[in-house]
């Protein structure tokens, strides 16, 4: 018997302005069950309820990308999108589901993830979505990848400062970062300014919410790159994690 996963139209419509068609609920679906499968081997999430993935996986994904409750305006064909410690897949996976004409790289740097990401985009076709292998630090130097990206998205690990840090340098002037977090403080957001302001960025938004289930408090920080970031972030490996800005 398959778990399946509640389709909750009504709440996207209320919380989204938006819902999935019945194409998007059965890719949804199959992650699900890959996700479930990848697990026994991998460890990918503790989080294997239907109901508790729908609200932790899918729609927190895709709430990071709506502030305002409706999706960012420039998530349309062309837009190149990272995914930083994608992991699992999150929330880089719902996002190319629900906004596929975007160019989409899931990045991270375990390799065994990456091998895992791979399947889901073979078996979910989804056309526009890459992979990359690396640490945020070493990709954010690279030519290939610097300043070459519209939106980062990083579900928080770590300091916020030390997120910003991954970002940024991706980005291109005029590009936004966007953080997930759980809590958030207000003397939290003096830290993060200083540290965006040497990176080249604005916080443009501190959004907070609450999950439409379980009534959970989550934040969402959004960035936006209004100058280049100086040449030397992000830092080498480690450092911005010992020693955030």
């Amino acid at each position: 018997m398959t778990n399946l996963l509640p389709e909750m139209a009504e709440i996207w419509q209320q919380t989204l302005n938006w819902q999935p068609t019945v194409q998007q609920q059965g890719q949804f679906q199959r992650l699900y069950e890959l996700i479930l499968e990848g697990n026994r081997q991998l460890n990918l999430t503790r989080i294997t309820d239907p109901q508790e993935f729908w609200e932790k996986h899918l729609w927190d994904s895709l709430r990071g990308i709506a502030p305002q409750r409706q999706f960012i305006p420039s998530l349309q064909e062309g837009t190149s999108v990272i995914d930083i410690g994608t992991g699992a897949g999150f929330p880089g996976v719902p996002v190319i589901i629900t906004a596929p004409i975007c160019t989409i790289t899931l990045m991270d740097s375990t390799r065994k993830k990456i091998s895992f990401i791979e399947k889901i985009i073979t078996e979910l076709d989804l056309i526009n979505a890459k992979t990359l292998v690396g640490r945020a630090e070493e990709i954010g130097q690279h030519p290939q990848h610097r300043q070459v990206y519209d939106i980062a998205l990083i579900r928080a690990v770590g300091a916020a400062s030390v997120c910003a840090e991954y970002a940024l340098p991706l980005l291109k002037l005029g590009g936004l970062a966007v953080i997930y977090r759980g809590n958030w403080a207000e003397e939290e957001t003096t830290a993060l300014q200083n540290a965006v302001n040497q990176l080249g960025g604005v916080i443009e938004s501190i959004e907070k919410f609450t999950t439409p289930l379980s009534h959970s408090v989550r934040h969402c920080l959004y960035l936006r790159k209004v100058a280049n970031t100086p040449a030397n972030f992000p830092r080498a490996v480690g450092i911005p994690t010992q020693n955030s800005l």
